[in-house]
């Protein structure tokens, strides 16, 4: 009886027989090489993608009506030559394309200038209001996004029943209504009161200012409450309607037929094989809502007077302090585009025929 030769298979040339290499090496190997031809074309357009923010925060602000020399001295008697002595003092006075490579420069170095109405760098400030939005959007995204994957899964798996009907009739209502709009409803019935509904919440800030401890984390958790609720109402809309559009695609899939045909169980299927295969869109808008934890909600941070980089931005915005503005901006299109590339170099890891 014959039996099957292990020996490598070899090749003659000229010279004599060479041996190919065989087994798992060559094909890791050439998935190897394709991935991290993948993450150099991804880092690549990320960096361009930052250049690009770069011009545009610089271009985009200096458009704005408004002369920030002026708005920071009004209502009081300055000459000519002061005047000209600020603009002097905050480069307003040098050409555009000097101006821009000035810019260019120091922000590759971290510099994003000094604050026209603060009179402080700007790296400073935003650090000092980063922690409150990082708190504020940060717990904002995680629940609707976690109540957005949940809902979704539910209703394209029972798609049709009432249940369905009614949690998508109200994602659709939630999303097209105007964060601001929402958090001055909630502010008038929650924290003002209507009726027989008493003000229970306060109707800003991030805390009261005389707590200590346990009871600051409390009134902390307090003022949290009711811009949490906004964002939330607002936010998990969006993730709810791409999970469930996603799953549906995939509901009718062979795979599934298969996998029900092999005896598993219906929330075997689901969990196992369904929603794993329709993660990839949500993963980008789940990495996407992570890049607004940096950039907060400016309309929500103003309604509620939170003290983050929205209220921040908003503020520069009415000089215009155009430092100020550029260094948020950059910020926050620097943060989303750093989730967007995380984003796609996580999916060859959910789906291993991205990248090939």
């Amino acid at each position: 009886m014959s039996t099957a030769s292990t020996t490598p298979l070899v090749e003659g040339t000229a010279e004599g027989p060479v041996q190919v290499r065989t087994g798992p090496s060559g094909p890791r190997a050439r998935n190897a090489g394709a991935y991290l031809v993948y993450v150099a074309g991804k880092l690549g357009g990320a960096a361009v993608s930052l250049f690009a923010v770069l011009v545009t925060s610089f271009f985009l602000f200096r458009i704005l009506p408004g002369d920030p020399v002026r708005t920071m001295t009004q209502g009081r008697q300055v000459s000519a030559e002061q005047l000209a002595s600020l603009r002097a003092q905050f480069g307003l006075d040098l050409p555009v394309w000097q101006q821009f490579t000035d810019y260019c420069g120091k922000a590759l170095t971290g510099d994003l200038g000094t604050s026209y109405q603060f009179h402080a760098p700007v790296s400073d400030l935003i650090i000092e209001k980063l922690p409150a939005t990082l708190l504020l959007t940060g717990v904002a995204v995680v629940i609707y996004s976690m109540l957005g994957l949940w809902l979704g899964t539910r209703s394209a798996w029972r798609h049709g029943g009432l249940g369905d009907k009614i949690s998508t009739g109200v994602a659709l209502t939630l999303w097209s209504v105007p964060s601001f709009w929402l958090g001055l409803l909630l502010i008038i019935t929650f924290s003002v009161g209507i009726g027989p509904i008493p003000g229970m919440f306060p109707t800003g800030g991030m805390e009261s200012g005389d707590e200590t401890g346990i009871a600051y984390v409390v009134d902390v958790a307090h003022h949290l409450v009711l811009p949490v609720l906004t964002l939330v109402a607002v936010g998990y809309a969006q993730t709810l309607l791409v999970m469930r559009s996603s799953l549906l695609d995939e509901m009718g899939s062979d795979y599934l037929t298969t996998a029900r045909a092999k005896g598993l169980r219906d929330d075997a299927v689901r969990r196992r094989h369904a929603v794993p295969n329709a993660l990839l869109p949500t993963v980008t808008m789940v990495f996407i809502n992570l890049g607004h934890v940096a950039a907060g909600s400016i309309l929500v941070e103003t309604v509620f007077s939170w003290p983050g980089l929205g209220g921040l931005f908003y503020q520069a915005l009415s000089v215009p302090d155009l430092p100020l503005v550029q260094g948020l901006f950059v910020v926050f299109a620097g943060a989303m585009i750093v989730m967007n590339l995380l984003a796609d170099l996580l999916y060859p890891l959910l789906d291993p025929r991205v990248g090939r």
